[in-house]
């Protein structure tokens, strides 16, 4: 299993647009993508920072749907509300319990 980390640093008085994008626009977006195993989504109310991890059945999987623009298309929804671009990375889970 693969794991894609996403930080995010939001403008805090967009917080709760942000929940509301992830919960009606991301989240049942993202159940499509082939080999997609899960999502959590942490943040920071007073700060505005954030952390997005997708799983993904496989590495291929997690690069597959990079590629594919859908990763592109769901940061740019919260777009207008960060203060600095998001940072991805990937890592292979080795472990979860």
């Amino acid at each position: 299993m693969f794991a894609r980390l996403t930080t995010l640093q939001f403008k805090v008085e967009g917080i709760d647009e942000a929940i509301k994008i992830y919960k009606e626009n991301i989240i049942p977006a993202i159940k499509s993508q082939r080999g997609y195993q899960g999502l959590n989504f942490f943040l920071n109310r007073e700060t505005g920072q954030g952390a997005s991890i997708t799983l993904w059945e496989t590495k291929e999987a997690a690069i597959a749907n990079e590629q594919s623009r859908y990763y592109q298309e769901q940061i740019v929804k919260h777009m207008h509300l960060y203060t600095k671009p998001p940072i991805r990375e990937r890592y292979e889970v080795i472990f979860q319990d």
